[in-house]
């Protein structure tokens, strides 16, 4: 399988392709800090920076998924909600790179609020844009927790299958070809979402006598020190073995915007298994 990111970040997506065994042809990601983080570790992909400026048509047919956290600050409830008001709204960007590479699969991430900003309508608009390209969509709604992290973080991914575009098998799939069952309704997509996030929520609760002793160890002795860093205020100088001030605060911002690979990771495992 080959796979191309969008919004790349700090690489989470191209991580979790990498645990897959997988090809990472290309990445995209305008942030100078994530920029050096993605050449170092994938230093054989392409690079673009500019997703505005890219021209993605020599990928045409030869990549099988397309993976990218469309910028969430448009929908964040930390930020001012401008939703497609907003500079920063790029999904049209990513729908473009998709119309012109025409992967198999689409993974595209956001943060919660994007399912109720301007009443649903930017959710629905991201679904029915994949679904007129010929797309079959399923949102999840899938916290952090989902995967044992401390926090529940949720987010929602945009899972997209097209079988017109099934250009090669999954180095994980056997025999077999994935049958399409059809366009899902507004209803159904509900269901399913809800259902899943039943299931999270279960597996959570089971998590959390632990994480209740784990959060009071950590805080015990707050404010005297803070459970962040070693003294009582301020960051760990220690943080990743980064010392210099600049890199600190720019890889606690890439930590901030970056998505969890081990959802991801979960995710692309159950797209190979739909290969079976």
């Amino acid at each position: 399988m080959r796979h191309g990111s969008l919004f790349s970040g700090i690489g989470g997506f191209d991580l979790a392709a990498e645990w897959m065994g997988w090809e990472n042809a290309f990445h995209c990601e305008w942030n100078d800090f994530g920029q050096k983080i993605l050449k170092h570790h994938f230093p054989e992909a392409d690079s673009y920076s500019d997703i505005t400026k890219t021209d993605f048509k020599k990928y045409e047919g030869t990549i099988d998924i397309i993976s990218g956290g469309f910028p969430c600050q448009p929908f964040s409830k930390v930020g001012k909600r401008q939703g497609t008001k907003d500079e920063r709204y790029l999904w049209h960007e990513m729908l473009r790179a998709v119309q012109e590479i025409k992967p198999k699969f689409v993974l595209a991430e956001n943060v919660y609020g994007i399912t109720n900003i301007d009443g649903g309508m930017v959710f629905e608009q991201v679904c029915i844009d994949l679904e007129n390209e010929g797309y079959e969509v399923q949102p999840f709604v899938i916290p952090a927790c989902a995967k044992d992290a401390p926090h529940r973080r949720e987010r929602v991914w945009f899972v997209a299958y097209s079988e017109r575009n099934d250009s090669r098998r999954c180095r994980y799939a056997k025999t077999g070809r994935a049958k399409r069952t059809g366009e899902k309704t507004l209803k159904e997509r509900e269901r399913i979402r809800k259902e899943f996030v039943g299931i999270s929520k279960e597996r959570t609760s089971s998590n959390t006598e632990q994480i209740k002793r784990d959060f009071r160890s950590n805080w015990e002795e707050f404010p005297t020190e803070s459970p962040l860093c070693r003294r009582d205020d301020g960051l760990s100088e220690r943080l990743d073995g980064i010392t210099f001030p600049k890199w600190r605060r720019e890889s606690i911002k890439a930590y901030g915007n970056a998505i969890v690979p081990q959802v991801a990771y979960e995710i692309f495992k159950a797209l190979c298994q739909k290969e079976n």
